[in-house]
């Protein structure tokens, strides 16, 4: 590690990135060519591994992130979302495995990664005693920007924030929703390459998460920024991410594109609810039916995958009924992340409640064992 970084000062390169980026606000856009990524990954990971004690909680994790990308890391609790984000943030050795991200390894070179990367995670960092404003130009000092820089960014990320005149209050009086974008922006102060956004809308309300969200389209957009999403919620992953990665057990288990992801699972999927004594037998009669691509056994009944739904859902009917099973109900809906889920692991990931389990740490398994008792079909 630098002697520049140990004393809170990074080094020359994050002021010509900061200011690089501040160009690219104002200039606009970012050209397409530079939100490819094509040339360089911005997170790189073969074989990561982190046990604690006898649990692996990241089981051999392998990612290519590119620059310029919404990656969103989706999974429930103690699958080993947060466990991998500590890795790449250099919080946390991994156990076996390499990782570079920004072009530099984080075991080897962690005090390089760190002045290239924002990262807002679970809990915001915020002194309750300190004003918004306070926060911000304690961050800029901490990276070492110089009184111009300081000026400007402190400026940028006001806007950013976007909480008014409650900037020069005390945080103790912010909501939720407050905190969380006073979180992100003080995560942007240096212009980072590489955005770190774990959990970043648990517990807020729609408004304060739809403006979150609103944040994340415009930094990626505006900035060129990569983002690293972690996320439990489906509709986060689906419509914010440029590819995702679905994590389970510590290992990923799926990854591409949401509408490739869902596209595979068919054009349309029919879901019926069963009692659980019936679940395998109408399952086995649901295969029988002509135009079903797929049959997915569920907690409370089952996943029907098919071309044409609408044309479908008849027949389906007309062949349980036939059989002597009598659906609670049958509907039909286009794919979700949640049926990718749904196959990529055996459980819906809604059916969970994230109140209810442990962090990654505390058990890498406790995802399935929660599903066990609650999913879906």
């Amino acid at each position: 590690m630098s002697e520049a970084y140990k004393s809170g000062r990074p080094p020359a390169p994050t002021l010509r990135v900061c200011t690089y980026r501040r160009a690219f606000l104002a200039s606009g856009p970012v050209p397409e060519a530079a939100r490819e990524g094509a040339q360089n990954a911005a997170i790189s990971a073969r074989g990561l591994v982190r046990t604690f004690g006898s649990n692996r909680a990241v089981d051999g994790v392998d990612l290519g992130v590119n620059s310029g990308e919404i990656y969103g890391f989706l999974g429930p609790n103690g699958a080993g979302k947060s466990t991998t984000v500590r890795m790449l943030c250099t919080l946390l050795k991994p156990t076996a495995g390499q990782a570079t991200v920004a072009g530099y390894d984080v075991v080897d070179r962690p005090g390089e990664v760190r002045i290239r990367i924002g990262a807002a995670l679970q809990e915001a960092a915020l002194d309750e005693r300190q004003t918004g404003r306070e926060i911000l130009d304690l961050q800029a000092r901490l990276y070492g920007l110089s009184a111009a820089d300081r000026a400007a960014s402190i400026e940028r990320a006001v806007d950013l924030a976007d909480i008014g005149d409650a900037m020069d209050a005390r945080i103790k009086t912010y909501s939720g929703g407050m905190r969380r974008r006073l979180d992100l922006a003080a995560s942007l102060i240096h212009g980072p390459e590489v955005l770190f956004l774990d959990e970043p809308t648990t517990g807020l309300d729609p408004v304060s998460r739809a403006q979150v969200w609103d944040e994340v389209r415009r930094l990626n957009r505006e900035l060129g920024v990569t983002v690293f999403l972690t996320t439990q919620y489906l509709e986060e992953a689906d419509a914010l991410a440029d590819r995702v990665a679905i994590i389970d057990d510590g290992r990923i288990v799926e990854e591409g594109p949401p509408s490739e992801l869902k596209r595979a699972v068919g054009a349309d999927v029919i879901v019926v609810d069963l009692p659980p004594d019936a679940i395998a037998g109408a399952a086995t009669v649901a295969e029988t039916v002509p135009d079903v691509d797929a049959v997915t056994r569920g907690r409370r009944g089952i996943t029907i995958a098919t071309a044409d739904g609408a044309a479908t859902v008849g027949s389906v009917a007309v062949a349980l009924s036939g059989a002597g099973f009598h659906p609670q109900s049958l509907t039909v809906r286009t794919p979700s992340l949640d049926d990718v889920f749904l196959l990529a692991t055996g459980y819906r990931m809604s059916a969970l409640d994230p109140a209810a389990e442990g962090g990654d740490g505390a058990g890498g398994s406790g995802s399935r064992a929660a599903a066990a008792g609650s999913g879906g079909p």
